[in-house]
């Protein structure tokens, strides 16, 4: 048992070293908006909405957390090299950037990864941002300011990708939903017309 603790704790210590902190942060991204994904379908499975595991849209959702992943690697450094130390007010202002600059960015990365993936026209990803960003983003209004304070106060910046994503899982599952939603989209609006 102490061998096995002593092996974490050097895993974990190379893990987050500087040397290995994208490549740890991108597997943490990829790792959990994938099982957020298979727990929203799984929800859907129980709840007779669909009939099995899609895997490709499990791969598809963890391709685009990759994408995510790197983009808040990036974002965290700059904003801790940007704006650091720790003050509350310093705090609440880099939630301010965060939930004003980067949550819409993230938001459209993540519609334009799922795009990319599934060959979709430059109307199609439009159309799929005009339908369900507002639902995207009013939810990151509810979740994340509240979120980013404990993560930009208390924690050190290694460990903010990690964080966002433990508290991410409940958001990916919830925006598994939301992209997999075709009730309010404008293709199924167009269909009801016809």
């Amino acid at each position: 048992m102490i061998a096995l603790a002593k092996w974490f704790r050097t895993a974990t210590k190379t893990a987050f070293s500087k040397k290995y902190l994208l490549l740890t942060n991108v597997a943490i991204s990829v790792s959990l908006s994938g099982v957020g994904d298979i727990i929203e379908q799984h929800y859907e499975i129980y709840s007779g909405e669909l009939a099995a595991w899609d895997r490709r849209r499990t791969r598809f959702m963890s391709i685009s957390g990759m994408t995510v992943g790197v983009f808040c690697h990036g974002w965290y450094n700059f904003m801790d090299r940007r704006f650091p130390g720790r003050t509350i007010g310093l705090v609440l202002k880099k939630v301010l950037i965060d939930q004003t600059v980067a949550s819409p960015i993230v938001i459209f990365l993540f519609f334009a990864t799922l795009a990319v993936l599934k060959r979709s026209s430059w109307e199609e990803m439009r159309g799929e941002i005009r339908d369900k960003f507002i639902r995207l983003y009013t939810a990151e209004w509810v979740v994340w300011p509240p979120a980013q304070i404990v993560n930009f106060y208390f924690l050190p910046t290694k460990y903010r990708v990690l964080y966002d994503n433990t508290i991410s899982l409940g958001y990916d599952v919830y925006t598994s939903y939301v992209i997999n939603d075709e009730s309010g989209t404008t293709a199924a609006t167009n269909a009801q017309k016809d």
